[in-house]
């Protein structure tokens, strides 16, 4: 607890950093698995982020074109990203690299009874802690969407990764019961593979989904899949039918309901 994930968030934005200290003008353009976000796009929004939580005042401005938005958190993100499409790249991590620094001397001058104030979070109220927790994820996140982009694997390993997936796996229950509506009785276990994998595993009791502390012997359907598809269908970056037909998931056990869970494993908004 505590300083342990300011470490996660400092090394999730060096590795940012690293990835896009020499970018070329052309992989800053180059378009991303989020809608109309370039790679420049996408550190944008992660700049917009920091911004905001430093208390400084959010950019004014109205993006021209919102038709590739679905939602008024889409609205929200897109003023201050579209607003950053006048500068350069190189501007864009200048201002980067200016704001996870001020960041940084915040989070680490954080007290104990600091990481368990009570705070928002983007998915409602939770504690600083789970604030901070959020925002590796995120970071992560976007920093995948660089790296796909730009063809540049990378990052799929140690203390980042397995906050994030962890918070993937945590979502999984809500994906097998309350989207997938898998019946009643049913077992998925997800074999998450990679140094930061892990094995997920969810019953439906009373037509409520859980997590189970250990594996069943003869589960209704194994999904076994990289560390990298995980995170990407669960954060609905990459299309379900087309990592299916890719093979990017083997399914064993019912074959039907385990197709459904993969194309049901979008869990972010």
């Amino acid at each position: 607890m505590g300083q342990e994930v300011v470490d996660k968030m400092e090394a999730v934005w060096r590795s940012i950093e690293t990835l896009c200290a020499t970018l070329t003008d052309e992989q800053w353009k180059t378009p991303t698995d989020c809608p109309n976000w370039s790679v420049q796009d996408q550190l944008s929004h992660l700049c917009a982020g920091e911004h905001g939580l430093l208390g400084r005042s959010p950019v004014s401005h109205i993006p021209s074109d919102l038709s590739h938005v679905k939602n008024e958190m889409g609205q929200r993100n897109e003023a201050p990203v579209d607003y950053r499409r006048s500068k350069s790249g190189p501007e864009v991590l200048a201002e980067f690299r200016e704001l996870t620094a001020e960041r940084m001397r915040v989070l680490r001058a954080l007290s104990h009874e600091d990481f368990a104030a009570d705070t928002m979070t983007p998915i409602g109220p939770g504690t600083v802690q789970s604030q901070i927790e959020i925002r590796v994820f995120d970071a992560w996140t976007h920093e995948q969407d660089m790296r796909g982009a730009l063809e540049q694997p990378g990052h799929l390993e140690g203390p980042v990764v397995e906050l994030s997936i962890g918070r993937c796996a945590s979502a999984m229950p809500f994906v097998v019961g309350r989207k997938a509506q898998a019946p009643d009785g049913s077992t998925v276990v997800f074999d998450v593979t990679g140094a930061a994998g892990r094995t997920i595993s969810v019953a439906v009791e009373g037509k409520r989904a859980k997590l189970l502390e250990a594996p069943p012997a003869d589960p209704t359907v194994r999904l076994i899949m990289e560390v990298e598809t995980f995170a990407r269908l669960g954060c609905g970056r990459w299309e379900p039918e087309a990592s299916l037909h890719a093979g990017k998931v083997q399914i064993e056990g019912d074959q039907a309901l385990g197709e459904t869970i993969v194309k049901q494993m979008a869990f972010m908004i």
